[in-house]
């Protein structure tokens, strides 16, 4: 998408925000409806599973949205090859392409984005977006991140020159990763992709030198550059500060407002849907982009259906994520507005050499280490220099080749981040137990957890 067209294309999205509610909903509807139908004439799952339930081309675009069946991770990745509605697209291929295919190639075949989640079972999960769903996506990321902007603001910055650093994880064909790098592309902006894997003092350096105003990263690493700067070891003036890829509590939220000095716009998307919603203030809430994505919230849960991605529907898809809908008649915008996400947010890895150098391993970077027959895996950190891994397999002959496996991705990690001192071992247990409190199951533990 051309620079004209991006910003013409942000115009018309930000006029949404200056809609009635009953003009949103209408919209909203119409295009249910439109990916309803289209994905029950060229996806196989969907018209399968739709003429289960009695829902035919006839009825489609007048039976209720409840009655349509929902669709979990686990089905998604069994049946990935028949949901897709291109013949192009085939999940081991793609699986090919993400492992041995370099970086720099964007796209699958020219036309797909691919965007790379760990599965359940120990294989990775893809999210495909062809070049239209993308650039819609884009638009969605960047009015976002400029939320609370006009138009002549938005120009304003963008012709002051913007220079972004991105901290996250980069080595991969992460969802936010592409989905920045794109975003700053598309605005001719100057870029700095800083790993969270790289060695904090690498971080110092390089933010000193390239000198950002604005920073885009998960929370929890944006607090290690605020904490710096508060020490006053790092001098940078930022206009703004976008947090994605991490739930953000009030609490931090605050304490990174105030050590920036800059607005804070914490966006909320998935790879299923890389623009979900946006949050400027945490006494207000958080707005989802009905305008974008049909979200349903039942006893907690929520199911994502995906209003602009045709090449592989995402019909009332079950996301981990427990929402609450907040209850007001006081909206300053025609969109859903939610208390607060309780998705998964985990701790990092905190570790220390004998001369008190501390540096930190954080668990969306190891998250995507998959293995085959890998059902589920959990860190415990025993000390300031000690962890074990613990790996629950549903095929125990592949034990010992798992363990070789892991220890290598492990000591790999480690080297990059200066960690060389850390000392770690690989164990198969017979079930991963959630927390006793929460009933959720952590990545990172300060204890064995056990049933």
């Amino acid at each position: 998408m051309n620079y004209l067209n991006l910003l013409y294309k942000l115009y018309q999205y930000k006029k949404n925000t200056k809609r009635s509610r009953e003009d949103i909903l209408k919209r909203q509807a119409e295009k249910l409806r439109d990916i309803l139908e289209y994905s029950y004439h060229h996806s196989t799952y969907y018209q399968r599973v739709f003429e289960t339930v009695g829902i035919t081309k006839e009825n489609i675009r007048q039976i209720p949205i409840s009655s349509f069946p929902s669709l979990d991770k686990a089905t998604f990745v069994q049946y990935f090859d028949e949901i897709v509605t291109d013949v192009v697209l085939h999940q081991n291929d793609l699986q090919v392409f993400d492992e041995d295919i370099a970086l720099t190639q964007m796209t699958y075949k020219g036309k797909y984005h691919v965007v790379h989640s760990s599965g359940s079972t120990g294989k990775p999960t893809y999210y495909v977006y062809d070049e239209h769903a993308w650039n819609e996506m884009l638009i969605g990321i960047l009015r976002a991140a400029l939320w609370d902007m006009s138009m002549p603001e938005i120009l304003k910055l963008l012709l002051s020159g913007p220079r972004i650093v991105y901290i996250a994880a980069t080595d991969g064909r992460y969802g936010g990763a592409m989905a920045v790098g794109a975003g700053i592309e598309g605005i001719h902006a100057k870029q700095l992709f800083l790993d969270i894997n790289l060695p904090v003092k690498q971080w110092m350096k390089e933010v000193e030198e390239f000198q950002p105003n604005i920073i885009i990263g998960y929370p929890s690493a944006i607090k290690i550059l605020a904490e710096f700067i508060e020490k006053k070891e790092i001098q940078i003036r930022v206009k703004r500060v976008i947090s994605c890829g991490e739930p953000l509590n009030s609490s931090l939220r605050d304490y990174l407002e105030k050590v920036f000095n800059a607005p804070l716009m914490n966006i909320y998307g998935a790879s299923e849907s890389l623009a979900i919603g946006v949050e400027a203030s945490s006494k207000e809430g958080m707005y989802l982009f009905d305008d974008m994505n049909y979200v349903e919230i039942e006893n907690g849960n929520m199911y994502l259906t995906s209003l602009y991605n045709f090449a592989q529907p995402l019909i009332r898809y079950k996301i981990s994520d427990r929402l609450m809908i907040k209850e007001t008649n006081e909206n300053r915008y025609p969109l859903t507005l939610i208390e607060n996400i309780l998705g998964r947010n985990e701790d990092m890895m905190w570790f220390e050499d004998e001369n008190g150098e501390k540096d930190f391993l954080h668990p969306l970077a190891i998250e995507g280490f998959v293995f085959e027959g890998m059902l589920d895996f959990q860190f415990h950190q025993i000390d300031k220099q000690t962890f074990e891994m613990l790996i629950q397999m549903n095929n125990q002959s592949q034990n010992n080749n798992v363990k070789d496996y892991m220890q290598k991705q492990m000591n790999k990690i480690l080297d990059l981040k200066n960690l060389s001192y850390v000392q770690f071992v690989v164990q198969i247990v017979d079930e991963i137990y959630p927390d006793r409190k929460t009933g959720k199951k952590r990545l990172i533990t300060k204890e064995r957890i056990y049933e």
